[in-house]
């Protein structure tokens, strides 16, 4: 006889309505394992995540790479870097990296870029990143996409005789990927869409909107037409205690690592703690970054340094308040939230809680750089 058991689907097997306003980062946990990357991309493709976001380490997360396997592991939800860095790679690469996975998803994909560290870039002996290379990077791909042929580019990207990918593609929207106010503003400008950081405070989160919105009144543009992502740190309490310590507090610490000053002023944080931060041994006795080598016990000791207030606005507790606190980004005024250092896996209970209190909203597509309009030209 046939096991019942067998034949009755589970809800994660069971394809559910995709949510375009709900995201997550691939492979976001310590130890990174490009090999989870396929199964985790189709279970959030049929539970329903609207979108799966690639942020770039040299390491085992090539952007290219990660963004095909998540391309050919779903059907449904959108892909997008974020980010990947337009000074690693030449413009017609970079235009034919995005063109092919535009196409092989069937116009899912928006290439989301950055500008990455200065200490990283002097150290790999590559050109800084500025915001008239981020405009004229944006012009050119647009270009390349269009199947136009560029001669005799000379400009702050670089000089170049001669570009061009011979065929034409639907435009591929660009999102620039930030938290300083300079480049909110040029992303209110030049971009399809912007992606936040995580860890900003709710009133941080809306000085960031109103920057965009501002900017792009500015440049002549629809406020509306740039599609702005939060980024909510998102640790639901059926993780256990130390992976929970470690996805929060030792996540921000990294961060305080990498690029403390940007962080601190966006939220308004005070230097004091900071300087406790650093000078504590978990802290200054870090031996890589903290969110993936340090101990239960150090993450411990960072939780109790690290303000409390530095992580509040955070989704945390059981999985109708993660799913309450996913809603509330949008009273701040984003149009979608992505919920990172969590799998798919581990965030079910979440997205199905939020299906259940899920705020009216504007229709959007799946492509995460999209909103009604079609893409800046």
């Amino acid at each position: 006889m046939t096991s019942t058991a067998a034949t009755i689907p589970t809800p994660e097997s069971v394809p559910q309505q995709t949510l375009p306003e709900i995201g997550y980062y691939a492979l976001s946990r310590h130890p990174v394992d490009p090999a989870e990357l396929a199964d985790e991309a189709g279970l959030a493709d049929r539970a329903g995540f609207g979108a799966a976001f690639v942020s770039e380490r040299f390491n085992v997360k090539d952007a290219a790479v990660l963004a095909g396997g998540l391309a050919a592991a779903s059907r449904r939800m959108g892909v997008a870097t974020a980010a990947t860095n337009h000074n690693t790679r030449h413009p017609i690469i970079t235009a034919s990296m995005a063109a092919t996975l535009s196409t092989m998803t069937g116009g899912r994909f928006a290439l989301g870029l950055g500008r990455g560290f200065a200490a990283q870039w002097q150290v790999l002996g590559v050109p800084d990143v500025t915001s008239a290379q981020l405009t004229d990077a944006a012009s050119v791909l647009r270009t390349l996409w269009r199947g136009e042929m560029i001669l005799g580019h000379d400009g702050p990207l670089g000089t170049y005789d001669y570009l061009n990918l011979g065929v034409a593609v639907p435009p591929v929207p660009i999102l620039l990927v930030t938290m300083s106010p300079n480049t909110l503003r040029l992303a209110g400008r030049i971009a399809d869409g912007v992606v936040l950081h995580t860890f900003f405070s709710d009133e941080a989160t809306i000085a960031a909107v109103e920057t965009v919105r501002a900017a792009a009144a500015e440049a002549g543009r629809d406020p509306a037409s740039v599609r702005i992502w939060s980024v909510l740190a998102t640790a639901p309490d059926h993780l256990d205690d130390d992976d929970r310590l470690r996805r929060l507090y030792g996540r921000l610490a990294t961060y305080l690592q990498g690029y403390p000053d940007v962080l601190m002023r966006a939220n308004g944080w005070r230097g004091d703690d900071l300087e406790r931060i650093r000078d504590s041994p978990a802290f200054a006795g870090a031996r890589g970054p903290i969110d993936a080598t340090a101990t239960a016990d150090e993450l411990a000791r960072l939780a109790e340094v690290i303000p409390a207030s530095w992580v509040a606005d955070s989704a945390v507790g059981s999985a109708e308040q993660c799913a309450a606190a996913v809603a509330r980004q949008f009273d701040l005024g984003v149009d979608s939230v992505i919920m990172h250092g969590a799998a798919p896996s581990e965030l079910l209970s979440v997205l199905t809680a939020y299906r259940s209190i899920r705020p009216a909203l504007p229709a959007l597509p799946v492509n995460p750089g999209s909103v009604a309009g079609p893409p800046v030209q």
